[in-house]
């Protein structure tokens, strides 16, 4: 069974930056680098939204149109990880972010078609 873990949230000043983790452990290296990979969040009183998505091979990447250009997202397959750079962060970025992993290689912006799914980690920016 595939579990994700997500880390490295927490409390960030307005022009910050974090970056988040999220590894996978229960499948090897080989499959892992199979998997397309995401980041979504949530925010306070708002529903799901998609943030980045990352190709199995980590070639081809998206990110939403509200963090282009400051969330830079990447894969490492050689040990089972996710990153999201986030840079600049603004008030608007605070919420539970949540890695997700599909089985598919193509990247991918619909939470719908991802098979795994971590717990999620805050990240609030405050002053």
């Amino acid at each position: 069974q595939v579990e994700l873990v997500e880390s490295g949230g927490g409390l960030v000043q307005p022009g910050g930056s974090l970056r988040l983790s999220c590894a996978a452990s229960g499948i090897s290296t080989r499959t892992f680098s199979t998997y397309a990979m995401g980041w979504f969040r949530q925010g306070p009183g708002k529903e799901q939204e998609f943030v980045a998505t990352i190709n199995s091979h980590g070639g081809t990447t998206y990110v939403a149109d509200f963090v282009k250009g400051r969330f830079t997202i990447s894969k490492d397959n050689t040990n089972n990880t996710e990153y999201l750079q986030m840079n600049n962060e603004q008030p608007t970025d605070t919420g539970v972010y949540y890695c997700a992993a599909s089985k598919t290689r193509t990247e991918l912006h619909d939470s719908y078609e991802y098979h795994f799914w971590g717990e999620g980690t805050q990240v609030t920016v405050s002053t």
